[in-house]
């Protein structure tokens, strides 16, 4: 096996290629790895979320790393590694223009929304919506592959 490292545009053109990423966050030095669905625009990654404890612990501590990964042929594979900042697209004045492109990056992709807009547990109706659209601003990244 050959362990190669990537380049930024191979880099890039696996985030621009892949949707499925996990994100990595931490709250008094106790780190917290969940799964979610991205989409790759402008050195930013897109997503979208119902509040809980990854947005929570982002809100307190806006550093991040990202990984994403690519299953080769046989035991090869590719990966990419992003330390990042979350930044908020709330739904208000000054800020509709950020989180209407982030909805029409996310919406380009088949069933953009999910697993972000659901949750194990019945949420109380509400009148207004507490979905979560929020971007990774890509401050560094790293990638490797292994070819057989």
């Amino acid at each position: 096996m050959i362990v190669q490292t990537l380049s930024i545009p191979e880099c890039m053109a696996l985030l621009a290629k892949n949707r499925l990423a996990r994100l990595a966050c931490a709250k008094d030095g106790q780190p917290y790895l969940v799964p979610i669905y991205y989409a790759y625009a402008d050195r930013h990654l897109y997503a979208f979320s119902m509040p809980g404890k990854k947005i929570d612990w982002m809100r307190g501590n806006p550093l991040v790393s990202v990984q994403i990964d690519e299953q080769g042929k046989g035991r090869g594979w590719k990966s990419v590694v992003i330390d990042g900042r979350y930044e908020e697209l709330p739904d208000r004045v000054g800020q509709k223009v950020e989180r209407d492109h982030a909805w029409r990056i996310l919406s380009r992709h088949a069933n953009w929304w999910e697993p972000g807009a659901l949750k194990p547990a019945t949420l109380p109706v509400s009148d207004h919506s507490p979905h979560v659209f929020f971007r990774i601003a890509v401050e560094q990244l790293s990638g490797r592959g292994v070819t057989e």
